[in-house]
Formats: structure tokens, sequence, C-alpha cells
């Protein structure tokens, strides 16, 4: 099995992970020992060092991920294939442990149809004739709304979180945020938030998995034909040419970025497929030896320049620039200028290990310490993902468990007065898996919380005080990050180039075709998942590393999440003050920004 070193560098660097080249051999031979390829063996490295909160590689950090994790796989893949020969064979400790499992889950499902002795009774059985009585139901306290026992059997705190020592570590900082010391305004009531639409935005449910693939083709098209309408107005292009059409000078050519196969986008597999107008949708393979900067990825409308001698390959040798969209300008209608304070975090809100929302409750008293002006909180907050969800081992339906989340949020953040605005996620469990995802809905919302909570979509375009935030908790920065290719003179920053492609593509998903654990609806995507204009702040959580970055005017926050396995994560905050209406020239309202660990 040939494993390419150069690959496998490329893999980690992905997710921000540098490896000498001493240790690039031993992974080599790791991969060959245990016959993964170079994307599998990085992907189970990242888990492996997210899991143990290494934050660089070693050779004792390889060491314990041979021993620790890759022999315990090889071990249970023999313990596979000797249920499958028929005989046992010789086991290690691990097998008969993974034996040992095997048979408790049998049981367990066995005592699932039999009837429980008196001394295992652990709560009362409910039937249509026993009902459970009202006293019974009325001794939870209001207290205890998020206790962890009244919808897990096994809720325990976890150790590892609840032992962190770097609480409150300021772990990043952008603008003049190392001289403040980070307040709001005391749950000032002179906020304005407005939901901004393109036209409109999506406020409810919707029927989705209706789509026909010409459908899909449509919306694909309608974005190739606008962005190049924009970009051919902007660089005074005359002509788009068609890309089957012969040419011995350079021409001009519109289409979008795709793949020849239905593996990973590499250099030598790019195709150019043309827009309806001028190429009836033909496809040109690309040579993409002549462009000396580059960075492409699948679904990327571009225009660009070169030659197509045959009419079977197109030589590039100019790729124009993306152009953004207009910022927007501030009105008297925006409400004031002073300055605020928004804290951002994105779930999950519990720790992989345990069922416990401990971190939610930290961000709770933090919140009602700071006093943010507004707070803004992506899903999940039931995570699909979670072990015990997954295994539904959950006693309570999960729609129950996450309107009891809710209601300890905004019944504990009352007091700070704080504008809540809530961002569903796809990991969110009980939540419509679909893209664009409507809003929470939540009808029994007191009437003293309706003016300063909020539900929005997934994604958003927000205007706060005059302010836009384009906010999303899909994982773009993973997700184009996989797929992107480039070629780069400079030290080129990957996070920067993939933030400047969503601005400039005007999309909150320009990946085509999407991730596959994506379910997109493209008419309402069309609809609702489009930059109406250039955001001020754009918060884009991710499992990678967090940053904040000025990208084309428009400061871009990760701030990851609030819990990264069995250990604490990070959350945001910013302060930002708009600029008086009418002033000559742009600045950015966000004047300091950090990310800081829980």
């Amino acid at each position: 099995m040939a494993v390419s070193a150069q690959l496998l560098v490329e893999e980690l660097e992905i997710f921000g992970l540098e490896c000498e080249e001493a240790l690039v051999e031993k992974l080599i031979e790791l991969c060959v020992l245990y016959g993964q390829n170079e994307e599998g063996m990085a992907g189970e490295l990242i888990a492996f060092c997210t899991s143990t909160r290494k934050d660089c590689l070693t050779s004792e950090t390889l060491n314990s991920f041979e021993h620790e994790f890759l022999s315990k796989r090889l071990s249970k893949a023999r313990l596979g294939a000797s249920k499958d020969s028929g005989h046992a064979g010789a086991r290690d400790i691990v097998s008969i442990q993974e034996l040992i499992e095997v048979e408790e889950e049998e049981e367990t499902l066995l005592n699932a149809y039999t009837t429980p002795s008196k001394g295992s009774q652990k709560r009362a059985i409910t039937t249509p004739e026993t009902p459970l009585t009202k006293r019974s139901v009325s001794t939870r306290s209001p207290h205890q709304l998020l206790s962890p026992s009244s919808f897990s059997p096994s809720a325990t705190p976890s150790q590892k979180y609840s032992s962190r020592s770097n609480r409150g570590e300021v772990v990043t900082s952008f603008g003049s945020a190392q001289v403040m010391s980070w307040s709001g305004r005391e749950g000032a009531s002179n906020i304005s938030v407005k939901v901004l639409g393109y036209p409109e935005p999506l406020t409810g449910s919707y029927k989705s998995m209706f789509q026909k693939l010409p459908d899909i083709r449509e919306v694909l098209t309608c974005k190739i034909e606008e962005l190049g309408s924009e970009l051919k107005e902007h660089y005074k292009i005359e002509a788009f040419t068609p890309v089957l059409v012969t040419a011995q000078e350079p021409v001009t050519l519109l289409g979008q970025i795709g793949c020849d196969s239905n593996g990973k986008l590499n250099h030598k597999s790019v195709i150019l497929e043309g827009d309806r107008e001028h190429s009836s949708g033909a496809q040109i393979p690309l040579d993409l030896s002549e462009l000396k900067e580059y960075s492409l990825f699948p679904g990327q409308v571009v225009v660009m320049e070169g030659i197509n001698t045959t009419g079977r390959k197109l030589v590039a040798t100019r790729l124009y620039e993306g152009v953004p969209l207009p910022f927007h300008q501030p009105t008297e209608e925006d409400g004031d200028s002073e300055q605020i304070m928004v804290l951002v975090a994105c779930g999950p809100y519990t720790t992989s290990d345990s069922i416990t929302f401990d971190p939610l409750l930290d961000l709770i008293t933090i919140i009602n310490r700071d006093q943010p002006d507004v707070c803004i909180l992506f899903g999940p907050f039931l995570d699909a993902k979670h072990e015990q969800v997954e295994s539904c081992l959950l006693t309570s339906p999960f729609e129950d468990v996450f309107k009891q989340c809710l209601r300890t949020i905004i019944e504990g953040t009352r007091s700070s007065g704080s504008h809540l605005i809530f961002v569903p996620s796809l990991r969110d469990v009980h939540h419509e898996p679909v893209y664009p995802q409507p809003p929470f809905s939540c009808s029994d919302l007191p009437r003293e919380d309706k003016k300063r909570v909020q539900f929005v979509s997934e994604p958003c375009t927000l205007s706060i005080n005059g302010m836009i935030f384009g906010l999303t908790s899909t994982d773009l920065l993973l997700h184009m990050g996989a797929e992107e290719i480039s070629s780069s003179s400079g030290t080129s920053d990957r996070f920067s180039r993939i933030l400047k492609h969503i601005l400039t593509q005007r999309s909150y998903y320009p990946l085509y075709p999407p991730q596959e654990a994506m379910a997109i609806d493209y008419e309402n995507f069309y609809a609702y998942a489009q930059l109406p204009v250039t955001p001020d702040v754009f918060i884009a959580p991710s499992e990678l590393r967090y940053f904040v970055k000025d990208i084309l005017g428009c400061v871009c926050v990760n701030p990851g999440r609030l819990t990264k396995g069995q250990v604490g994560g990070t959350f945001g905050r910013l302060y930002l003050r708009r600029q008086a209406a009418g002033a000559e020239g742009r600045r950015s309202p966000c004047t300091a920004a950090q990310v800081v660990r829980i």
C-alpha cells in the first residue's frame, strides 16, 4: 500500500496541525501497519488529539495514539474476524472486554421483555389503569428544570470539565481588546434587532424533499448568471466566449468549477462547467499550470481567461478575483450609535461523556456577570451526535429536554436584561434537519421575555442597531477546507481564503455538491441563504481552531464550541460602535473582540 507523505501533510494542515519530517515517516509506517489511507489516518489522528487536548504533534503523542487508539481498533477488527470465521482463537484483554460488552447489551435487551424484580424497580410504571398522579407531577421544583436526573438515568458530571484550570483564559484578541473591561450597558432597552431577508427572511417551516433535478439546475444556473453579470460589469468585459470554441488567442469564459469524477478535487481533475446562455452547460477540463496563484473549490462561480487551441482543454492564464457586495449604509432609523457588547457561543452545551448542562450553566453565570447587550447562541442545544442521544438513553422526549434547556437560559438570564438570539443547527436532534433551517418555535414564551428573545433561521442576516451580522451554525470552514485546492507564492492562510470565497460568492454555502450530511432544499436555498449585503461581522463557528480576522473589511469570528469532547471549549465577545449616519467613508464597527475559554 503506497502512502504519499505530501498528501498526508496536506491533510493534517487542513486542521492546522504541523508535522515534522521524522514524525511524517512514523505516520507512514502506521498507515501501512494498520491499513489506513492518508485521509483516514489524518482524521483518526485529529480525533485523538482533540479528545486528549494535545495541541502539537510529538513523538510521545504518536506513541500514545498508536497504543491507546490504533491497537484497540486492530483488536476490534480481529474480534470481528474471529466471529465471522466461527472460532474464537487467542484473544487479548481488549477482545475479551468487547465480548463482555456484547453480552451485557444482549442481557439488557432480554430484560426489556421480562418483568423486573421489585428490587430493581427504579421509577413508577405509568399505564392507562394506573396514571401518574397530580401530586407526583407537581413535586418538581422550578429550580430543577435542567436537572439531568429528570431526563437521563445516568447523569454524572464530567470530571475533566469540572477539573479544568484555564477558566476565563483569553486565547485570541482583535482590536483594542487588551485594555478593555468587558461589560454591557446593564440591560439597555434601546437595542434594535431586525432580521434581513433576500428578499424576505425565513420565518417558518416549509415542505422539503420535493425538489427535482431541473429545479436544482435552475438555481445553480441563476447563480452563475447573476455573479457573471456582476463580474462582467466590474471588470468591463465585452463578452463571454463559449467554453468549447477553439481559440488561438486568450478568451474570457464564465462557468462553475467542478470535478471530473466523484473523488476529491485536485489540480488534475478540475473542470469548468459553462453557463447556459453562452455555453449551454458544456464542460471542459482545465490546465492550471500557467496560473501562479489560485484557490478553487467545487461550485465556485469564476470568470477566467485562457487559450483553447484544441477545443478539448482550456489552459487558464488568468483568474478574475471575486467582488463582494457593498456594506450596509446606516440610517437614523437604525437606532443609537453607542457602544454595545455582543456575546456569541456555539453548542454543544454538554460534554461528550455527560448529559449534564454544566457548561451552559457556567455560560449563564457569565452572562449575568457581564450583562452583554446581545447574546447570540448557536445550536446544537441537544446534540444529535451525543452518545446518550444516539443510544436513546434519555427518558424524556428530545423536544422536552430542549424546552427545559431553553427555559433555563431565558429565565436564568432575565436579571441581566440581555437580548437573546437563538440560531438552530442541523445537529439539533429535535429540529428539522434541512438547510436552510427554519427558526425554533416556542409558543409558550412568557410575555415579559417576548421583547428580548428572538428565534432566527439558519443561516441568517441580522441588523443590530444598524450593524449587520452574518450568522451560520454550519461548519463552513470544515466543509470547504476539505474540498478547496490552492496554489500561492506567498504565505496564504486557508481560513482567510475560505472566508473570502463566502463573501465574494455572496452565499452562506457556496459549495456544490454539498457535504454528504447536508440536506439542502435548493429552491429555499436561493431565497434564504444568500447574502443581501456584505456583513460588518460574520460569525462562523467551527470544529477548527478559533480566530478573529478582518477579511475585506468584514470582521470574521470563529468562537469555537463551548465544549470539545470531555473538556471545556471557548466563546466569543465583541465590542461594537456604529459610526453616525451620513459620515463619510466607512469604518468597521467592531472595535474589539476576544475568544475566551469557558
